[in-house]
């Protein structure tokens, strides 16, 4: 067929609508069924509001199709356009037909734009919890309405109507950023909801990450302010071209409703008798609500999203109904998840009932101890009207059990559902292979992943934590960039990291982002986590070709790499630390000293030290910064030499014996000489052989420990390791039942018991670092440069797996690698398969030391003789 070329995609956005770039990058994928074909020139066309053309190229002589620089001029605020592409093959003379046309839109990009002002239900600065506010302005429009965009924001959580109907989909908006410095809003085209006449905006009002309790041990309220407040700003364009303007300022009414109280941690309370019908409608009587109070405008700079919203993405009905030793009623649900409970019931007026949520049984019963001080419990009393239909408001759970009490009459389990939340990422890798335990292990990746990046990427969905620790998404963000475009989300997040950090006086990141442990953890720099300021920009770069995110985040990542410069000098030429994170949570750890690890935290310190600053120096060369690229090159040098010097032997021995420790050195190429090299890897097999192939290692480790042996020349053995069942090991909590990825090795005991330690989650995605190792090696799919313009085809098969595929949307296109064993007369043939996007190429490795064959885009077939390797056994 010819080729085809899809919408246009500006920067990373799904739904360009309000966005902050005055001048958006551009990214097409083009479709052909022609071999090895490439892209040599485009063309593209801009279009204002009415169609008419104000931009247009003409063939451009380039073969860039992803994060072309913006060709037209800079947009203002609110401004729409059209833009389609076309483009030429390499030999072709004729070009595409052009692409559908994308539209964006700009959302209010100068402060000057905005005329509204926050207002705030709020008069004090209460100890407990405060119901959800309702907040509505009734205004009068003259005329027909072409166009209607509302702008908004919250110190909270909202959720918006127009005449009484809702607007839009968004979960928990406008999210949780680092609200001292950003502060995130929404556009929605309102147009359809708006008539002529009275109209009415109206919005309900929860606390959030704002004002509502978080933290650990009760937490504390009012992090960023004492009142919550609405930003909101609808602007009106009538058909005869004049425009107008609704904004939040002291003429809104406020009052309160059926939600008493709606929190992240504690859950929701709601009384349905309370309920004010038609309260955003121009038909209701507001006389006996209460003014507003105006505030001033907000100080933190207000941002357009980069990535898309938190939405209800799947509703699971119950697996089954349990009745617990004590004769409670709990529907297990099939599958540990991150939402909330919608229920129908019906029932008399006053009637209460209550839905508690856990991750687990433990003696069949909820168990309710791993959660810590966040109750996880919504409670609902009928208005006594006929079927009623509940779902909280500003709230989630992380839960597989929901214990439904109070039910009136006897429970249709068809009556509750699950609502899975999280933000709304493009679905973008999957694995499959011919083992179950390994497809559900990866399942548990894909579904700790989604429940755990909710606006932000939270180390656990579920107590009173809830958290953006750096170190946990740094050591998965490899996995995670395949699995989703998280692309824009990651790239907002990163914004905050940097604006917390660089608010610090030494430039050290902060544990968690935003951050909220100030008074709650000593603010002293961490390697892992702090680490993430220059390696999470970097894989950013790697999967998604993306040198913007480079040098957004250049002065984060160049803060961060001198700290360890002034680190390294307060030790005397490395970093010493009293404590370390390290390698957190290592298997042999106990329970209650989750950092004692059998790596030195020390060690794990300068490897990344190391590893940090290569990468930074990489990331200058590619800015153009060639004296930081010399000086981090020779700090990354100097700290080598020293590494070696303090923690390896002559014989490539190092001063902690662990596995951790033979990972991170054979992958962070700390050993300088090919007998330490040798000397390493031979002491990672027997390490990996001792600890009779069961995992060692925590957080630093877990990520590097599959691929070190691969790089020593013992695939076998990290199959041994990936196909281990006995804890710990990956394979432990599938055994046992698990859904999602564990906290801890043994977050679950074996006799069924939870872990006595007071940390214990069952939805973590950290040690799911695993995934990106299978889906690079078990199947052979990886990038093998920037954004995946050229991909390597290298499927290692090994322990009993008969065959395993993988499938990545790359930015150019669906490419996929996988292999499987045929039995033919001639003896077993190893079958390698890919898909190479259009506009790519590939360099394809088959086991056998063959030399690598370079491919065009299309589908490959090659067959290879097949010697299956030694079985590894104790």
């Amino acid at each position: 067929m010819p080729s085809t070329v899809g919408t246009p995609v500006f920067e990373h956005h799904r739904e360009p609508l309000g966005i902050g770039e005055p001048t958006p990058r551009l990214s097409w994928r083009t479709e052909t069924d022609v071999p090895g074909w490439r892209q040599s020139a485009h063309q593209v066309r801009i279009t204002d509001a009415e169609g008419a053309v104000t931009a247009d190229t003409g063939r451009v002589e380039s073969a860039e199709s992803v994060l072309v620089p913006w060709p037209g001029g800079r947009l203002g605020s609110r401004e729409r356009v059209g833009v389609s592409v076309r483009v030429w093959g390499e030999g072709e003379s004729d070009p595409s037909p052009w692409s559908p046309v994308a539209y964006a839109e700009t959302g209010l990009l100068a402060p000057a734009d905005w005329t509204a002002r926050p207002v705030t239900p709020d008069s004090g600065s209460p100890d407990g919890p405060l119901p959800a506010a309702l907040l509505r302005h009734d205004f009068d429009l003259t005329g027909p309405v072409a166009s209607a965009r509302l702008y908004i924001t919250a110190y909270g959580v909202y959720t918006a109507e127009v005449n009484g109907t809702a607007v839009g989909d968004h979960v928990l908006s406008p999210g949780w950023t680092s609200y001292r410095h950003r502060l995130r809003y929404q556009t929605f085209d309102v147009t359809s909801l708006l008539r002529p006449g009275r109209n009415t905006l109206g919005a309900l009002l929860g606390e959030g990450w704002y004002t509502g309790r978080l933290g650990f041990g009760g937490g504390s309220r009012h992090l960023y302010g004492e009142r919550r407040a609405l930003l909101a700003q609808l602007e009106i364009e009538y058909a005869d071209g004049t425009t107008a303007v609704v904004g939040t300022d002291e003429r809104w009414r406020t009052a309160t409703g059926p939600v008493l109280r709606s929190e992240i941690y504690d859950g929701e309370a709601c009384d349905a008798r309370l309920e004010q019908p038609g309260w955003s409608t121009p038909e209701f009587e507001a006389s006996a609500w209460h003014p507003v109070a105006e505030l001033p405008a907000p100080t933190a700079e207000l941002v357009a999203p980069t990535g898309p919203p938190v939405r209800r993405t799947q509703t699971l009905r119950p697996a089954e109904v349990i009745t617990t030793p004590s004769g409670r009623t709990v529907l297990d649900f099939g599958q540990n998840l991150v939402g909330r409970l919608r229920i129908r019931v019906s029932g008399p007026a006053g009637h209460q009932v209550t839905l508690r949520h856990a991750e687990v049984l433990e003696n069949g019963e909820l168990s309710v101890r791993p959660l810590r001080h966040a109750r996880a419990t919504d409670t609902y009393v009928l208005r006594g009207e006929g079927v009623e239909t509940y779902e909280p408001h500003f709230t989630f759970h992380g839960f597989r059990y929901a214990e439904v009490g109070g039910w009136p009459g006897v429970l249709d389990p068809a009556d509750v559902e699950a609502v899975v939340l999280h933000t709304d990422l493009e679905r973008t890798g999957w694995f499959e292979c011919s083992d179950p335990l390994v497809n559900r292990l990866h399942e548990n990746v894909v579904w700790g992943m989604r429940g755990n990046f909710l606006d932000v990427p939270t180390d656990c969905p579920q107590r009173d934590e809830r958290m953006g620790w750096t170190g946990d998404l740094q050591v998965f963000a490899p996995t995670a960039s395949f699995l989703h475009d998280c692309s824009g989300m990651l790239a907002g997040w990163l914004r905050d990291l940097a604006a917390e950090q660089l608010a610090r006086p030494d430039g050290v990141p902060p544990l968690v982002v935003p951050d909220v442990l100030p008074d709650m953890f000593p603010p002293t720099a961490q390697a892992v986590w702090g680490d993430v300021a220059v390696l999470l920009p970097w894989t950013l770069y790697q999967r998604f070709g993306d040198l913007g995110v480079l040098r957004d985040q250049y002065p984060s990542m160049l803060a961060w790499g001198e700290a360890t410069i002034r680190l390294v000098a307060a030790g005397g030429g490395l970093w010493r630390q009293e404590f370390q994170l390290g390698d957190w949570l290592d298997p042999a750890a106990p329970p209650d000293r989750p950092g004692d690890a059998r790596t030195d935290g020390d060690l794990v310190a300068n490897a990344y030290v190391v590893r940090s600053a290569e990468v930074l120096a990489d990331t200058a060369a590619l800015l153009g910064h060639e004296d930081d690229a010399a000086r981090f090159r020779a700090h990354a040098r100097a700290v080598r030499e020293r590494f070696t010097d303090r923690f390896v032997t002559p014989d490539g021995l190092l001063s902690s014996d662990a596995q951790t420790a033979y990972a991170l050195a054979l992958e962070f190429a700390l050993l300088p000489t090919q007998r330490q090299r040798r000397g390493a890897a031979k002491r990672l097999a027997e390490v990996v052989r001792r600890a009779s192939f069961r995992i060692a290692t925590g957080f630093a480790g877990t990520p590097l420990i599959c691929d070190a042996l691969c790089a020593a020349g013992e695939p076998r053995l990290a199959y041994r390791m990936l196909l281990e069942k006995e804890c710990p090991s990956w394979l432990y909590p599938v055994t046992m039942g698990a859904t999602t990825i564990w906290e801890r090795w043994d977050s679950m005991l074996p006799d069924g018991s939870v872990n006595p330690g007071e940390m214990t989650s069952f939805n973590h995605y950290a040690l799911g670092a695993v995934a990106d190792w299978l889906h690079r090696t078990v199947a052979g799919l990886a990038a093998a440069g920037p954004g995946w313009r050229r991909l390597r085809i290298a499927p290692v098969p090994g322990g009993d797996l008969t065959w395993a595929k993988a499938a990545h949307l790359t930015p150019y296109g669906r490419a996929e690698a996988g292999w499987r064993i045929e039995e033919t007369p001639g003896g077993r043939v190893l079958v390698v398969e890919a898909l190479i996007p259009p506009g790519t190429s590939a360099e394809v490795h088959l086991p056998g030391g063959e030399p690598p064959k370079e491919i065009g885009s299309g589908h490959h077939t090659f067959r290879h003789t097949w010697t299956p390797p030694v079985t590894v056994t104790p």
